[in-house]
Order: structure tokens, then sequence, then C-alpha cells
């Protein structure tokens, strides 16, 4: 195993009994295509077996952390959970972008950094993890790495909502400006700015409108104290 797995190990708090599942995990399909490296196959099967198991274990934690929510309210709080937002920005304070093998022209675009593909790492680490080691060991990385401040997590995707609500409130309507674009056409970022009145509060950034309002409303929550 390479240092760089070693050193994602420690991060992630598993030890492999096999080593290639985690370079699979690791590994972008870019890279396997580039280099034609047909015994490093790329991370999308991982990616497709950690998609569901996580879905099962975020609903299991959800289904015990709130025995009275009917089941639409728990389906919201799991597609917050487990959305894109929530999952690359974990990928990345573990710095997953730092040790995924891309191809050239994929890491010069920015691949280490896209939340997309941060997201598809966190879940073919999991699929990876639960092959190697089972559904408890993969029950243990979702625990510490996701299900750590449950509440806070499953705000995200009522954020505008709950802002709206909020600024009415105080006779307000929030405003999310766009403050610029960034990068080529096909990996483009907005940035937008959430307001209030006069008042402009977070910035975020992020690969479409929608998304960069839904970060900078989540952020401003948590500014006024709300999540």
């Amino acid at each position: 195993m390479s240092d760089s797995m070693k050193q994602l190990e420690e991060r992630i708090g598993y030890h492999f009994n096999d080593p290639t599942l985690l370079e699979q995990a690791m590994t972008h399909k870019s890279f396997s295509y580039e280099y034609h490296i047909k015994e490093a196959p790329h991370y999308e099967r991982l990616e497709y077996l950690g998609d569901a198991v996580l879905e099962y274990l975020a609903s299991e934690a959800l289904f015990n952390r709130y025995p009275d929510l009917p089941e639409g309210e728990l389906t919201k709080k799991r597609a917050s959970l487990v959305c894109e937002y929530t999952l690359s920005r974990i990928a990345r304070d573990l710095g997953y972008g730092e040790h995924v093998r891309l191809g050239k022209g994929e890491k010069m675009s920015g691949g280490a950094d896209r939340p997309a593909t941060l997201c598809d790492l966190f879940e073919s680490v999991l699929g990876a993890i639960y092959l190697d080691g089972g559904m408890e060991e993969a029950r243990g990385y979702v625990e510490r790495h996701l299900l750590t401040d449950l509440e806070h997590r499953t705000i995200f995707t009522d954020a505008k909502t709950i802002l709206q609500e909020y600024a009415q409130q105080q006779g307000l309507m929030p405003d999310y400006p766009l403050l610029g674009t960034s990068g080529p056409d096909h990996a483009k970022k907005y940035t937008v700015a959430v307001k209030l009145g006069n008042k402009q509060y977070a910035t975020a950034t992020a690969g479409s409108i929608k998304g960069a309002q839904m970060e900078a409303a989540h952020e401003t929550l948590r500014i006024l104290g709300i999540s």
C-alpha cells in the first residue's frame, strides 16, 4: 500500500485487510482510462454499492433518532443528510481530494475539488469498507464522519425555506444576488450572496446557482444562530 493510502486510512479511522479496495475506491475512471491500468479499476462500482449502504444506514439512524416523525419527514431529513453538499464537505475535510487518482485532464480541470467527485469518493470508500469489513465497520465509518451533529446536517435542504420564514417574521425577504461566475463552460462555478434588507450575510460558490443559494442560506442560518 502506498504512503498516500496509509495516510488516508489514518484519517478515516479504518485499516483495510485488502488494500486494493481502498486504491480502487480512490481511483477515478479518468485515471484508469488514461493509463490503461486494467488491474486498477475505477471507483464507480464501489460508489454504487456505497450509495445503497449509505441509504440504509442513514435511514436506520434517522428512524431511531426521530421515533415520532412520519415517513415523509424522515425522507426529507435523509435527503439532506446524504446530499452532495454534505458528503462533499466531509470528503474535503478528510482530504480525499489530496489522495484521489485522477487523469491529467481531470486533475487540471479541478476534479480533485469537484463536489460531485468528492461525494462519489465518500460513497466509494464506504462501499470498500463494507466489502472489506462488513456492515458494522461500514456503520462505524458513517457514524464517525456523517452522523455527528445530526440536527445541523439534516437542515441543509430546507435552509432556504427556513431562512425565508425567519425573514418574513422580520418583515424582510431574502435576496440572492449573483456576484459572479468563474471557470470554463464545462465546469462553471457561481457565487451568490444572501441579503436581508440592506445587510449582506454569507456568500457561497457552487456548480449551480441553486446549489450556491442553498449553501449561502445554510451558512446564513448558522450566522444567525438558527441552525
